[in-house]
């Protein structure tokens, strides 16, 4: 086991919104750029010390990559609490729908696009981390592509803008292109990343496979183990008692038990924070988190301007 273990404090990431989970499922979920705000806010006020953020079109509650809505919610976020740890999802933008008549041309639901396009709402907001995905796998009845290449370009953005990558990885072959970018230079050691367990096609979620993928991981890795669905708080465990972070949110699980439904962001991370303490274990606060991140300890003045899209006025 190479990872570097958390010793009982524990980052709490709040994934707010996402991209897949639909408002069909749960009316609690945050659309606008202020719910998205407040959703954030409430979470960390709950003990989240990490959100990690989508956007969604307003009108109809879908996924959206417009900068001006990324603008809306990271401007004000850095205005309420600029010790906040911002974590902006570079996901959408890479899945594959093969036509019926075609399996070579695009067909409805494609969202493949340029990688550098898929962050540019990064380069120009600058937010302490970013996601990576690393996953080249069957995604439904559809196909998610983030070839090796790809990933090298959008890395390049990233590094450029001083932007700490989360590497999200899917399955044990992730992994293996991690520490391929690793030693090319592509991803600075010791590098943050996250087990996504629960997907249909991926890692699914046990203790035994917690345990695994931590043992593929480079010396001084920090990671999170992120349960999707009614696995979401059953990883927390298993993440804590492995030595890693923990992830909540409505990305991840829109039900606070069987049956019911989380009626906030700030439910679901109140619950997480209980499990990590009956465990013998602490959440770090924002500052703490900075710290053990190797983060500055708050968004400064240093990476304003005014002709910076995410200046403060």
């Amino acid at each position: 086991m190479s990872a570097a273990l958390h010793q009982g404090r524990v980052i709490l990431t709040c994934a707010v919104t996402g991209n897949l989970t639909r408002p069909e499922q749960t009316p609690y979920l945050p659309i606008t750029p202020a719910q998205i705000v407040d959703s954030s806010l409430e979470a960390a006020e709950a003990g989240a010390s990490i959100v990690h953020i989508h956007v969604r079109d307003p009108e109809t509650g879908r996924p959206s990559m417009e900068l001006d809505l990324y603008t809306e919610v990271v401007v004000a976020l850095r205005k309420a609490r600029p010790d906040l740890i911002l974590n902006l999802t570079t996901g959408p933008g890479g899945r594959f729908v093969p036509s019926e008549e075609d399996p070579k041309v695009a067909g409805l639901g494609t969202t493949l696009m340029q990688p550098e396009l898929r962050v540019a709402h990064v380069a120009a907001l600058k937010p302490d981390i970013a996601t990576l995905d690393l996953n080249t796998m069957n995604s439904g009845g559809e196909v998610v592509i983030n070839t090796p290449r790809n990933v090298r370009r959008m890395a390049k953005v990233l590094r450029d803008a001083g932007v700490m990558p989360e590497i999200e990885l899917f399955d044990s072959g992730d992994i293996a292109l991690m520490n391929d970018l690793i030693a090319d230079g592509t991803l600075a050691a010791p590098v943050l990343c996250s087990f996504v367990m629960g997907v249909k096609y991926g890692f699914q979620p046990s203790p035994e496979t917690m345990l695994y993928a931590r043992n593929q991981l480079p010396s001084g890795a920090r990671f999170t183990g992120i349960g999707i669905g009614r696995s979401a708080f059953a990883m927390v465990a298993q993440s804590f008692l492995a030595g890693g972070h923990a992830r909540v949110g409505l990305e991840d699980g829109v039900y606070l038990s069987r049956g019911e439904l989380a009626p906030s962001n700030a439910a679901l991370v109140a619950k997480a924070k209980r499990i990590v303490e009956d465990l013998g274990g602490a959440l770090v606060n924002t500052a703490e988190a900075r710290t053990m991140l190797s983060l500055p300890q708050a968004f400064t003045a240093h990476v304003q301007s005014s002709n910076h899209p995410g200046a403060l006025s």
